[in-house]
């Protein structure tokens, strides 16, 4: 099992839903979050003030997967979100050694379904 974190642009969200639906993915956890990278940020001027603002809007995903979809997820996210520019966003994979569906009590890979 393995627990896949993307951070994304915000308006790439909709295109790597729909390669993730396109690839068989469908359950995920969407979260609104702020980072900077490679872009440092940028400068806009505010009723003649000049503010330097840091923290960029992102998008994190988290998809816990059962190995044999691991690639797959990897190449919708990649597909969906590559635009070719710096802050396209960044993937981790994360081995995930228990998962428990609330439920039903199932845990391990019948539990992430």
């Amino acid at each position: 099992m393995r627990l896949v974190i993307a951070m994304i642009q915000p308006h790439k969200l909709t295109d790597v839903k729909k390669a993730l639906f396109d690839a068989g993915i469908h359950k995920m956890t969407v979260t609104n979050a702020l980072g900077c990278g490679q872009q440092k940020g940028f400068t806009e001027t505010y009723r003649g003030v000049i503010h330097e603002v840091n923290l960029l809007k992102k998008v994190k995903l988290e998809i816990a997967i059962n190995e044999k979809y691991l690639q797959s997820t990897i190449d919708a996210i990649i597909a969906g979100a590559r635009t070719d520019n710096i802050g396209d966003g960044k993937i981790f994979v994360l081995d995930m050694p228990e998962c428990i569906r609330i439920r039903t009590g199932e845990k391990g890979a019948n539990a992430i379904g």
